[in-house]
């Protein structure tokens, strides 16, 4: 076969396992996944509701344009419908822009730890990668500006970051767009824009009409609780939106996906409540940290990535042992941390007990 030289060797990516494989593994009658980010609280009602009462012809393609899905988000957004672009996931929006930009002779920067699909796809174009190491959780965009040169396409600031939660401001945000040469593309990637908090990051839509090489990211997947779904959308000036079209795949959005969207953008109310109970759920998290000296980022995320004292795979394995599925940050590029979706407050309170026994067991607590 005459494969790509660049993914020989390349490893696939690797979820977390799966709920069944963990009960059977260790025996067990009850898991909580706290690994992917998914919202603990589901879907909206509303959904439910939906699927209950509509049928589909399946035999049909879907609508390859997700034309009633556009017209509803670009609605919500304020924004025209040719600022859209919808994908299976913003995974695939992220693979779309390095097939499009990236390939062998250019180059891409990034944030390091962030989120591992832009360095992945970038690999499997050819490109060039440079990593620039956080600053407290945070992206260094001073050195992000530096290691631009002639040859980059596209640069990427995760916002909210994943790993950390940190979300960038919006001042030095601005400021770091307006150095940015006009033909790199900068990705906002905003999956946790829902769940943010700061008063300093401000609703970033208005940036593509001030800066024509911005790409926002955004999903379903983690506060409107249709991860399996699989619906991603990016905003951008309609030129831009036009130069990527051609990439993506004709019907990309299932019938179901796109009509399910629609029902969950429409329920303001359920995202709020969601966010109420996510700030909830995290003060639980810096009250244990707190109370055991363990540091932690300032997350504007759904998770929070959190300091062990001890090998993070070791934690990691005791924690799947007694039922609960987190990541380790071996994987993340953050070892001494384990990241955690935060749950349910019972969820969390009964995480915590079980992590207090793990550290305890590790010499970390006493």
């Amino acid at each position: 076969m005459k494969w790509k030289e660049q993914i020989t060797g390349m490893k696939a990516y690797k979820p977390g396992k799966s709920i069944d494989a963990v009960k059977r593994e260790f025996g067990l009658e009850e898991i909580v996944r706290l690994a992917s980010n998914e919202n603990p609280f589901g879907s909206s009602p509303k959904v439910q509701e939906f699927l209950a009462k509509e049928s589909f012809n399946f035999a049909l393609y879907p609508d390859g344009y997700a034309t009633e899905l556009r017209a509803a988000v670009a609605t919500k957004l304020g924004i025209s419908e040719n600022e859209l672009i919808f994908g299976n996931g913003s995974d695939e929006l992220i693979s779309i822009i390095t097939r499009a930009l990236l390939y062998p002779g250019v180059n891409t920067v990034m944030g390091n730890p962030t989120f591992s699909q832009y360095a992945l796809n970038a690999k499997i174009e050819g490109a060039e990668i440079r990593e620039v190491p956080l600053i407290d959780g945070n992206h260094d965009l001073d050195t992000m500006l530096e290691a631009i040169d002639e040859n980059t396409a596209v640069v990427w600031v995760c916002s909210p970051n994943n790993p950390t939660g940190v979300v960038v401001e919006d001042e030095p945000l601005q400021a770091f767009l307006k150095k940015v040469p006009s033909d790199v593309l900068v990705v906002l990637d905003e999956a946790y824009f829902e769940y943010v908090t700061s008063a300093a990051h401000v609703n970033t839509v208005p940036y593509i009409q001030n800066y024509p090489n911005v790409i926002i990211l955004r999903t379903f997947s983690k506060a409107y609780g249709l991860a399996a779904f699989r619906v991603g959308y990016g905003i951008a000036n309609k030129e831009l939106i036009a130069k990527m079209e051609p990439v993506r795949g004709p019907f990309n959005n299932t019938v179901l996906s796109q009509a399910i969207a629609q029902v969950a953008l429409q329920d303001d109310a359920y995202i709020e409540k969601c966010r109420e109970e996510n700030s909830k759920g995290l003060k639980q998290f810096e009250v244990f940290c707190d109370k055991n000296k363990l540091h932690y980022f300032p997350t504007n995320t759904n998770f929070i990535l959190m300091e062990v004292k001890a090998d993070s795979d070791v934690v990691f394995q005791g924690l799947m042992k007694r039922g609960f599925i987190i990541r380790s940050g071996n994987a993340l590029g953050t070892p001494g941390y384990i990241r955690v979706t935060i749950g349910t407050q019972a969820q969390n309170e009964g995480f915590l007990t079980q992590l207090d026994a793990v550290l305890q067991e590790q010499g970390v607590l006493s």
